[in-house]
């Protein structure tokens, strides 16, 4: 299960809207080892497509630099769908590299400003694609 602040799960979404009809992408680090997503990274899709992300591979360098002097990890690795449900695509699965992340997906396929949007979240783990609850609280600590 994904426990995600409310805050957090805020800002996802408001990245994703803001970026359609581009695909949007990011990270939630957390210290190492805790599965406690709580800094948000928005990230430029480097690819600029309605169906594609892609990390920038210098940005991406540099985030891991980051995380690792911070002793954090990514604990989410999100993006969005623009035209399709919030599952993760073949070519999602090919780059899912992170077997210790979830794997948060926004579809804005439909969506005006208001909604509605799909948010889901997965573990990817050797190309097999497990669902998982997702509980936003409060703060952490709270239910």
């Amino acid at each position: 299960m994904l426990t995600i602040t409310q805050d957090l799960y805020d800002r996802i979404v408001a990245h994703a809207r803001a970026d359609h009809p581009d695909e949007a992408c990011g990270v939630i680090a957390g210290p190492e080892g805790s599965d406690r997503p709580e800094r948000f990274i928005p990230m430029l899709n480097a690819a600029r497509s309605p169906t594609f992300y892609e990390f920038d591979s210098t940005d991406l360098l540099r985030l891991y630099r980051e995380m690792d002097d911070r002793d954090e990890e990514p604990v989410v690795i999100y993006h969005s769908h623009t035209a399709t449900e919030a599952y993760p695509s073949r070519t999602d699965l090919t780059y899912a590299n992170e077997p210790g992340a979830h794997y948060v997906l926004v579809s804005t396929a439909d969506t005006d400003d208001a909604g509605p949007f799909q948010f889901r979240s997965y573990r990817i783990v050797d190309g097999q694609v497990t669902e998982e609850e997702v509980r936003v609280v409060p703060a952490y600590g709270e239910s």
